[in-house]
């Protein structure tokens, strides 16, 4: 346990700082690490592994309540987080370094990693240490999203030296293999710990710290701008009054003209040369016109070829886009209401009663026999999707299908959403299965598709993947939309489903049983805990 692992390239400084609280935390450091004394280490037992080498967060925070005089748990909470930021201890299954007064594990820190040792990381070695971290396929060492972010930042930033950065971190790793088990996962977990320290995640509250930071510089930015915009006003206010006084003193001087007036005459008299003028004797100098006042209208001027063009592009795009009344579009939103209101349990009372808050189990029996409710079957002829979604309605469909000797374009359907879900080591194998089942030539099961999906289809199941088969599934859904389920609707099987009779069911009340059978809610009634006006009746329709 005295052999650790160290980074390779690590830097101390040349100089070390003031190191007295440091000391201080490793001399508590120290005693709570005491056989006799110290905080009791346990190796803890789960389900199929061993957790070596750990204590609790409660045994810390009792053992300085006893051993360091400290009467408030909230005070050696404190304590502890400042000992865990440091990396004196740490939480094994977390990357942030706080103490908690309950049962989550911690384990002490090897002295090689304490900061007294004036450790400065370089970006280097925590590259090598992130790039081993990916070569060990162990939950334990998966990367976190910060860390995964971290790695990609920095194989950008060593892109021409990245190649020894790797063999270096491929030697570490076969040395690491060499250890013991028990020793190997403790020796991870403390050097995880160590770049917890120097390489920390980004807490959530120092986020909403800077947040709130930049929000409060903002609001006393925009008060500042709004006081000099107030003073400025004020300053034009009172600049426009001072001119004002002046100009009326002026006006009213013995023995001053008002030039102004003389001038805005002159130009007003420049600007409408044909403003006729009336005379004394009521003759008009302009012969043109018999107002007093007549002012030619001004020319008006003609658009440009640009300015033209620019109005029919502009005519073009409003005609392009797509628009529709309010009243369309409220009413296909009370159609959809209306078609769905019996299925929302908080508009209708569900048919077969919930279990869970009635005592009728009607519907488990329902579940347990496969047997279709009228109900579920009437929502088969909304759309397809609501037929693919109801497992019973693929089967349905599927017997259909079969009926007619057409159910493969069902089955390779079916067969790409398997695929989708399927682990990925098991995709190239899966992928292969459905391309000789439906798709190679001569298939058991041969589809027909497009040129144009096949081609794709093609392509794509050279690098498998799980949506190599997307074009041609898209293909046979629009098939089986525009044709298989037309006839599933229509046909008599579906029928007979739906006009299947549904039994009378018994409801629980109280300690006995009362016989009677159950009141079907359509979408034409209103549920009574509603009211009467709580679900508009089919009859009225939007008027826009």
């Amino acid at each position: 346990m005295e052999k650790f692992r160290s980074p390779s390239s690590f830097k101390t400084g040349n100089q070390k700082p003031h190191l007295s609280f440091k000391t201080r935390m490793e001399d508590f450091i120290a005693r709570m690490q005491d056989d006799k004394s110290g905080i009791p280490i346990r190796t803890v037992k789960s389900f199929l592994s061993k957790i070596p080498s750990v204590f609790s967060g409660s045994d810390i925070v009792q053992w300085m309540i006893k051993n360091l005089n400290i009467e408030d748990q909230v005070e050696a909470l404190h304590l502890g987080t400042l000992m865990a930021a440091h990396g004196y201890f740490f939480p094994i299954s977390d990357h942030v370094l706080t103490l908690k007064d309950d049962g989550t594990f911690y384990r002490f820190q090897t002295p090689y990693f304490w900061p007294s040792n004036c450790w400065e990381p370089e970006n280097t070695d925590y590259a090598v240490y992130l790039c081993k971290r990916t070569m060990q396929n162990k939950a334990r060492l998966e990367l976190a999203d910060y860390e995964a972010e971290s790695l990609a930042r920095l194989q950008r930033a060593f892109a021409r030296k990245w190649e020894f950065i790797f063999m270096q971190a491929e030697a570490q790793a076969k040395v690491d293999k060499k250890r013991d088990k028990i020793e190997r996962k403790i020796l991870d977990s403390q050097e995880r710990a160590f770049w917890d320290v120097h390489r920390p995640v980004v807490s959530v509250v120092f986020l909403l710290l800077i947040l709130i930071l930049i929000i409060l510089i903002l609001i006393i930015v925009l008060i500042l701008i709004l006081i000099l915009i107030i003073i400025i006003l004020i300053i034009i206010i009172v600049i426009v009054i001072v001119i004002a006084i002046v100009l009326r003193m002026r006006r009213y001087t013995p023995g001053c003209v008002n030039t102004t007036e003389v001038d805005i005459k002159k130009s007003s008299r420049m600007k409408n040369p044909h403003k006729t003028r009336k005379s004394v004797y009521g003759l008009q100098n302009d012969v043109r016109s018999h107002s007093p006042t007549h002012t030619p209208a001004p020319e008006a001027k003609q658009p440009t070829e640009e300015e033209l063009q620019e109005q029919i592009t502009f005519w073009q795009v409003q005609l392009d886009r797509h628009r529709l009344k309010m009243s369309k579009v409220a009413e296909s939103l009370l159609g959809y209401t209306e078609q769905y209101v019996e299925y929302d349990p908080f508009l209708t009372p569900s048919d077969p009663s919930n279990p869970w808050i009635t005592d009728d189990n009607t519907i488990w029996e329902l579940e347990a026999s496969k047997e279709p409710g009228q109900q579920r079957v009437k929502r088969w002829a909304f759309g397809i999707d609501e037929v693919l979604k109801d497992p019973i309605g693929r089967e349905q469909f599927l017997k259909f299908l079969e009926s007619e000797f057409s159910s493969e374009n069902l089955r390779f359907w079916l067969a790409v959403q398997e695929l989708k879900k399927r682990p990925i080591r098991e995709v190239p194998s899966r992928v292969q299965e459905i391309w000789q089942e439906f798709l190679a030539s001569g298939a058991p099961s041969a589809i027909n598709v497009d040129s144009k999906s096949y081609a794709k289809t093609t392509q794509n199941v050279k690098d498998p993947g799980r949506y190599a088969f997307e074009d041609a599934q898209e293909h046979i859904y629009k098939l089986m939309k525009s044709d298989s389920y037309s006839r599933f609707i229509r046909s008599s099987a579906y029928q007979e489903l739906l006009q299947a009779k549904k039994k009378p069911r018994t409801r629980r009340c109280g300690t006995g049983f009362l016989e009677e059978p159950l009141i079907q809610t359509t979408s034409h009634s209103t549920p009574r805990f509603l009211g009467s006006s709580a679900i508009r009746p089919p009859s009225v329709t939007a008027v826009g």
